[in-house]
């Protein structure tokens, strides 16, 4: 059996104001696929502008959503392959 390494790469894109970050999430799959998300994050006023903690919580939300789009896209496929429904695919921890 042949065994193939595989690597995905995603790129993760930021946009900041004083109070707010937003992030952008792409991921380019073999198959010419490109699966995007989003995500944000808000400043409290009372808070330290941190830029990197906003992209760290901008981040995480684009990649969960991320995520959850892979576990769709997934599922659909078990179920286009076996011809039935299959129990939906969920994030563990």
């Amino acid at each position: 059996m042949l065994n193939t390494a595989v690597g995905w790469h995603v790129e993760l894109e930021f946009e900041e104001d004083e109070q707010h970050t937003r992030a952008a999430a792409l991921l380019r799959l073999r198959d010419g696929t490109e699966v995007r998300a989003r995500g944000y994050a808000s400043r409290h006023p009372a808070d330290d502008n941190q830029p990197r903690v906003g992209e760290e919580v901008a981040g995480a939300r684009a990649l969960d959503e991320l995520a959850r789009k892979l576990l769709t896209k997934a599922h659909g496929e078990i179920d286009e392959a076996s011809g039935r429904t299959s129990h939906p695919l969920t994030l563990t921890l």
